[in-house]
């Protein structure tokens, strides 16, 4: 039922007129119409408050709305106590009455089992015994326990609540349809308003999760109940402790059990808000003291608390809400128009001392022809025990721990006798009074003697033990057998070497766990299924995410947090195969290991993203550098190589190009000389050529020797040059062979019938 909807003004009289169904939140409110403005339903303000005006122009403001006893559940989910007759009633309730009356007294055994082993904690301060008359064998005997059973229950919530409960928040979220930037985005976004609503709108999550896993390690068995509670108006998960959940024995698991009843222990203010939201019918109830079982009396001892016995006011309603299958006259199952006999499941709630039934309701999904029973219990175990309620360190440590608690007392009690020790002392006469000598630390007894003895012959010192080694080792041995037993002993890795391969270290971490990693896949298991339950519930009331969260990452409604529910799963953050933090920080020097001998095929930033997220560390992004500007690669060796031989390819090229033009220069000089007339020749003319200059003729000559010495030189400066080329490729090589892929490459360029060394 939604919340927020108020009676009107209770001065404005209610007309019995036929009923208004609100289609917004399906309820009923009788004799209420919206032709008077006096009965007009009231409007909520943005505020949360209720403004209801008035014929005279006034309004009242209801600062606190409350829904009154005129509202009722309609529908499928509606209380039928109303529409079944008394006389079936009273047949259900005495049936039921006598079938879970029945239920619990076979499981007296284990309650019993439960209340010592919660004495066997040992949280209860207990001094020593005072006199012969308190049952000790002597005066001021120790009354410690020994605390195994408590350091093994301890150590379990710590790392059980560790993996489970992680500071972040215990869900994650799995994206199960299609994968886009929208719905990446909003799985995202739901998984961050959905850890906030577990840890801060819920804020009793924690605590009560933890409480349960303490009493899981404990007694074997928790359990955690899902439902939308109407007083918080919101889905919850709250704790149920296994006392409180009466299941025959021979049931195996909550699907296989006829009957499940929850004890519910409600004040009595509460129950009138239930009554006021029609979740309960309006029927005759009182408290009464209710006698505590054995378990919540030594829960009561341990605890410190007495009930109040004296002020009725005080008292709470004892209720069995009962999770049954019933055949209940006029809502039969039919098939083709005729009864089956199908019982359907109903949950029933009934006030234990009234013997009166407040609840009938239908246990069922709406429109579920196969008419399944609605899951409302997850059960968290230890070790699945051999009937419904598991196995626990109280089972498995309890003979231990009564066994050392035996043991240590006897060493306090020897220590104490031997530094004050008991003595018998004569008295005058011979007859004794009694035969039973019970001496305290430091007293003595008075025994019949004559005079004239000796003081040695009139004092005796009791011939009190010390406990001897093999004692001692004894209870050495025991303990250390049940901190084996109990999943406490000290793993030892690597046997002092602080370089011990990793692969070891793990199988040793692995092979000392096993216990605990079994528990621990048990318990995610179980988680998985809370978080399926609880999903389930935001689908039905999608507003309990936001209906009293202070702040929510997205600006959710009804429709796009049904499809985002849709569109993932919601599992716990927990990793099932790593129990412990020391297992998981091995994994991760592991990875960083392999990927340190290996770093070609490993990724060094998604590596150490990796390790850091195992470690728990959430902003690792403020860790690393920011992005650095792509550094320039080295250019291609074989781009280097060709770069150096096409320079060399127009060096040589401008050479020839030069020579070549001074050849044609020297060639046209000589013919020039050739055209020249000799001295004397009759055949000279005035129009051949002026004779050449002598100094030029020398020159030429010069310069045709220097271009032949020119050309000798540059043979010698190419044989040179190749020479360097050939060092310059052999350091190039040296450098490539640094890494096995560029063995082709060095070889190409070693190969001297490619690239010779020297030119002919």
């Amino acid at each position: 039922m939604a919340g927020g909807i108020a009676s009107k003004a209770l001065s404005t009289p209610i007309v019995e007129q036929d009923p208004i169904v609100d289609a917004d939140f399906d309820v009923v409110v009788e004799g209420v119409t919206d032709d008077d403005p006096a009965n007009a339903m009231p409007g909520m303000t943005d505020e949360g408050t209720i403004e209801v005006p008035l014929p005279d122009g006034s309004v009242i403001i209801d600062l606190n709305p409350q829904p009154t006893r005129s509202q009722k559940v309609t529908g499928h989910t509606e209380n039928l106590v109303e529409k079944i007759g008394a006389g079936e009633l009273s047949r259900i309730c005495g049936d039921l009455c006598q079938a879970i009356d029945s239920d619990d007294r076979s499981r007296s055994e284990w309650l019993e089992t439960r209340a010592r082993g919660i004495e066997l904690l040992g949280l209860k301060l207990s001094d020593p015994k005072a006199s012969v008359a308190s049952g000790a064998p002597l005066e001021g005997m120790s009354t410690v326990r020994d605390p195994i059973l408590l350091e093994a229950c301890i150590r379990f919530m710590a790392h059980a609540s560790a993996e489970l409960l992680p500071a972040s928040g215990p869900v994650k979220v799995k994206n199960i349809g299609a994968h886009t930037k929208d719905t990446d985005k909003q799985a995202e976004t739901l998984e961050r308003d959905m850890n906030g609503h577990l840890t801060t709108t819920a804020s009793d999550y924690y605590p009560d999760t933890k409480r349960m896993l303490f009493m899981t390690g404990f007694g074997g068995s928790g359990f955690k109940k899902l439902y939308h509670s109407p007083l918080k108006n919101r889905p919850v998960s709250e704790y149920v402790d296994a006392k409180d959940l009466i299941v025959s024995n021979a049931a195996v698991d909550l699907s296989s059990a006829a009957r499940v009843t929850h004890v519910v222990r409600m004040k009595q203010s509460d129950m009138i808000r239930m009554k006021l939201l029609g979740v309960y019918a309006d029927v005759d109830t009182s408290a009464q003291p209710n006698a505590p079982d054995r378990v919540q009396q030594a829960l009561n001892a341990t605890s410190g608390i007495t009930p109040p016995q004296d002020r009725l006011e005080d008292q709470d309603y004892e209720l069995w809400e009962c999770y049954c299958e019933l055949n209940i006259d006029g809502f039969e199952h039919k098939r083709n128009g005729k009864v089956t006999g199908l019982p359907l499941p109903y949950r029933v709630t009934i006030d234990k001392n009234a013997q009166q039934i407040l609840e009938i309701s239908r246990n069922w999904d709406e429109g579920d022809d196969e008419y399944k029973t609605r899951e409302t219990f997850v059960e968290y175990y230890y070790i699945k025990g051999f009937g419904f309620y598991g196995i626990g360190l109280l089972h498995i440590l309890g003979n231990i721990a009564t066994a050392l608690t035996a043991g240590t007392r006897e060493v306090l009690d020897a220590g104490m006798l031997a530094n004050f020790p008991g003595f018998l002392y004569l008295k005058d006469g011979t007859r004794q009074m009694t035969n039973n000598f019970r001496v305290p630390p430091g007293g003595g007894s008075p025994i019949q003697g004559g005079d004239g003895r000796r003081i040695q012959d009139l004092v005796m010192a009791l011939p009190y033990k010390e406990p001897g080694p093999a004692f001692m080792q004894f209870l050495d041995a025991l303990r250390q057998n049940g901190r084996g037993v109990g999943n406490m002993a000290e793993i030892s890795v690597g046997e002092g070497k602080q370089d011990a391969p990793v692969g070891t270290t793990l199988a040793l971490i692995e092979q000392a766990t096993k216990v605990e990693a079994a528990v621990h896949k048990g318990l995610h298991s179980s988680q998985s299924e809370e978080f399926r339950l609880l999903k389930r519930l935001f689908e039905e009331d999608p507003e309990g995410l936001w209906r009293h969260a202070r702040r929510t990452e997205g600006k959710w409604n009804e429709d796009a947090l049904r499809q985002a529910l849709a569109n993932i799963d919601l599992i716990p953050q927990a990793d099932p195969n790593t129990p412990s933090h020391m297992q998981r920080m091995m994994r991760a020097i592991g990875i960083k290991q392999l990927q340190a001998a290996n770093p070609n095929l490993y990724d060094p930033r998604k590596v150490d993203e990796r390790v850091l997220q195992m470690l728990g560390i959430d902003d690792y992004d403020d860790l690393f550098l920011p992005p650095q500007p792509a550094a320039q690669m080295p250019p291609d060796p074989r781009l280097l190589v060709a770069q150096m031989n096409t320079q060399f390819k127009q060096a040589e090229l401008g050479a020839k190009l030069q020579d070549n033009e001074r050849d044609r220069q020297l060639k046209l000089a000589i013919e020039q000389l050739k055209m020249q007339p000799k001295p004397g020749d009759p055949n000279a003319t005035a129009e051949q050529a002026p004779p050449i200059d002598p100094k030029l003729a020398v020159a030429l000559i010069n310069a045709e020797n220097a271009r032949l010495e020119r050309e000798a030189d540059a043979i010698e400066k190419e044989k040179d040059r190749d020479t360097k080329l050939m060092i310059e490729k052999l350091k190039l090589a040296g450098n490539l062979a640094v890494h096995p892929e560029s063995e082709a490459l060095v070889e190409d360029f070693l190969d001297t019938d490619k690239v010779p060394l020297y030119r002919n």
